[in-house]
């Protein structure tokens, strides 16, 4: 519905999880559907800190990409009066996919799933920091959370509720909706999850998701940070992604089966794939130097590479749902995630990880039911239970020996990824924690 709508902001996210704009009055909308609008290839080698950096193919000031809106997946954005949001593919010139294009890697392996004749339905729940930032500079103050707890407290719902209402308003009117809306754990901390959409809608959802928090929060004079972590030694912020496979019959896979949980034989070897590239994935999925003061165990972040039943401290967690809604509930949830990850990064791997599951046909090992932290260490390797990479140095060195994802992605994304990854690492490896915090707190 283009009522009201005067731009259209096109999106996209790149390798260091920021996501970028390029704005169009809505007369122009249709000719950027058919020609696109320009945009360097340099970007996909952009660091969080604007610097650039170079990868084997992509380098210097030449060339262009074309962004092409999805006028299916485009937003009239309620918060943001006469805006509308158009998630993004990139082309060449030529017409052809731009080969380090995130969002067409993912609806490439969404293409690949449903070649097994599977599809995806997931959503992004997304913890986010609200508060009042202080003035903009060198020395700038750490922000005033918009309230200090309890966790999960009313107290700290009826500092919020204004905003809170307005922003429930505003994704019920989009038509995004709302499953739930919670103040979290830490200081100035808030969740927000909304309904599971189909295949790279999932993906697409998550920037509509974050521009109406970012507009609801401007709207009531708040600033809002997606960072990993906002404050050095305190939980950080996650983005979970909770997905389900159904077959052409429109069952939910992951229930009514015979597996572990529940499981169909798909669901379980799709299970076992994402489990088994964890440690490769979580480059993809933790990409930042600070999302490692996150991935840390007894915070709920998912950082062992393991599987259980509503198992929290697993990166893999396994929702039956209440008996009655498994039909519809019933999903998997990685918890290893920050949102510093891209979007689509993210979702392609995993899907990729998920299909190499199926196509060799992966079995899980037994659920842990515990949290790993507390089971002895001699126990936990004969269980093949391992801690997630701690730092990016780890998680890179993980990645670069995965053949899998390098295929999945291709050599210009998987290289360009790497480049943005190192260059990263090179600058905020082994600063002082709390400096890392800052440089990256308003970055996403």
């Amino acid at each position: 519905d283009a009522s009201g709508v005067e731009a259209v902001a096109l999106a996209l996210v790149i390798n260091s999880g920021v996501t970028l704009v390029k704005t169009i009055p809505l007369r122009r909308f249709e000719d950027a559907v058919r020609f696109g609008i320009g945009l360097s290839p340099v970007f996909t080698v952009f660091q969080v800190d604007d610097q650039i950096t170079s990868s084997p193919h992509i380098a210097g000031p030449t060339g262009d990409t074309r962004l092409m809106p999805d006028p299916s997946q485009t937003v009239g954005l309620v918060a943001s009066p006469g805006w509308a949001l158009a998630p993004v593919d990139q082309l060449d010139q030529d017409g052809e996919p731009y080969p380090g294009c995130p969002r067409t890697f993912a609806r490439r392996m969404l293409e690949r799933l449903a070649g097994h004749g599977l599809e995806l339905r997931g959503c992004y729940e997304i913890e986010f920091f609200l508060g009042h930032r202080a003035a903009p500079g060198p020395d700038e103050a750490d922000p005033t959370p918009a309230h200090t707890g309890p966790a999960y407290g009313a107290i700290a719902l009826a500092d919020v509720e204004p905003f809170a209402t307005a922003l429930i308003r505003a994704f019920e009117e989009q038509g995004t909706g709302v499953m739930q809306f919670h103040p979290e754990y830490s200081t100035g901390q808030l969740e927000l999850s909304v309904p599971h959409s189909v295949g790279i809608a999932a993906a697409d959802t998550d920037l509509v998701v974050r521009h109406t928090i970012r507009a609801v929060a401007r709207n009531h004079g708040y600033a809002v940070s997606f960072a990993p972590v906002v404050f050095a030694e305190r939980v950080g912020n996650g983005n979970h992604l909770h997905l389900s496979l159904w077959n052409r019959n429109g069952r939910n896979l992951f229930q009514g089966g015979r597996g572990p949980e529940g499981m169909t034989r798909e669901a379980e070897a799709f299970t076992a794939g994402v489990l088994a590239a964890l440690p490769a994935l979580t480059a993809i999925t933790a990409p930042s130097v600070p999302s490692y003061q996150r991935l840390q165990p007894h915070r709920w972040s998912g950082p062992w590479a393991c599987w259980g039943r509503e198992n929290r401290e697993a990166a893999l967690r396994f929702v039956t749902g209440m008996v009655g809604s498994r039909p519809d509930a019933a999903n998997l949830e990685v918890k290893s995630m920050d949102p510093a990850a891209n979007p689509y990064l993210a979702l392609g791997a995993i899907v990729a990880a998920g299909i190499d599951g199926l196509e060799r046909e992966l079995s899980l090992p037994d659920p842990v039911q515990d949290d790993p932290a507390s089971i002895p260490a001699r126990k936990r390797r004969s269980l093949g239970i391992r801690q997630l990479p701690a730092s990016l140095t780890e998680a890179i060195a993980e990645l670069e020996k995965s053949p899998m994802l390098r295929e999945a992605m291709g050599d210009v994304l998987f290289d360009s990824f790497l480049a943005t990854r190192r260059a990263e690492r090179d600058v905020f490896e082994g600063q002082d924690p709390e400096d890392v915090v800052r440089a990256h707190r308003w970055r996403y």
